[in-house]
């Protein structure tokens, strides 16, 4: 199993862009099962969605569903989203076969006005693609332990964000505490470039369950990082998370 982060510079409330972006950045990564992107890689972290927040299952995840078949991967893609007359924090795992499911962001960036605009998730969410099974989480999901604790439950925990350079030692230090403390691979990917919030430097990397780097993007910059996910530590890791339960 292969796991890539897709470190991009998003451009702000430009989907087009974005989209012409995110397929460049795929063709040139490593051939992977499972790409994971940034949040709201499509508009970048914005508190404005009317006029740019996709519907449910609309155009973005169509173009995302071809690719999975013609890579033969699985995409985590997260963009806004409206249904329903409200706005969600969305993340999509989707595979060749289509939609497996969707996470909606349960803990909300109150700083930002995030839960003034979006609504909460209903709480954890699991998938299983190819013999591993995959905890999704949203940027400010990272620093609640509690909620993303693994209760044997989970292999992956797939981490996407809009962590900008001011907080980038929490960053680093809270993904390498969640793949520690949960005995599990961690892909965190983060964005590049700025906004109106500030700026970006990535910092996206993907940890095995001792917390050690496997796989690294290069600071400020766009690019990815590719790691392969070991069958015999993932075994050995599903025994010590029962033991850790």
């Amino acid at each position: 199993m292969k796991v890539t982060v897709i470190q991009q510079d998003i451009v702000w409330k430009d989907v087009p862009a974005n989209i012409s972006r995110i397929k460049r950045l795929i063709a040139s990564a490593e051939r992977s099962d499972i790409y994971l992107l940034p949040e709201m890689c499509t508009t970048g972290f914005c508190m404005q969605p009317q006029g740019v927040a996709e519907e449910h299952c609309g155009a973005t995840v169509q173009i995302v569903m071809a690719l999975a078949k013609e890579y033969d991967a699985a995409f985590a893609l997260p963009v806004m989203t409206h249904y329903s007359g409200k706005y969600y924090n969305r993340m999509y795992f989707i595979t060749p076969q289509g939609i497996m499911g969707y996470y909606d962001k349960n803990n909300l960036f109150e700083y930002s006005g995030e839960d003034k605009v979006f609504e909460p998730g209903n709480g954890k969410v699991i998938w299983e693609w190819r013999g591993i099974r995959i905890r999704p989480a949203i940027c400010y999901d990272l620093r609640f332990p509690v909620f993303l604790y693994n209760r044997a439950e989970y292999d992956l925990l797939l981490i996407a964000a809009n962590f900008p350079d001011s907080r980038l030692l929490a960053w680093d230090t809270l993904v390498r505490a969640r793949a520690i403390e949960n005995i599990c691979y961690v892909a965190a990917c983060n964005r590049v470039g700025c906004d109106e919030y500030g700026t970006y430097k990535g910092h996206s990397v993907i940890l095995n369950p001792y917390g050690m780097t496997i796989a690294k993007c290069r600071s400020n910059r766009q690019g990815s990082a590719t790691a392969s996910l070991d069958d015999e530590m993932i075994a050995k890791l599903r025994i010590m998370t029962k033991l850790n339960k």
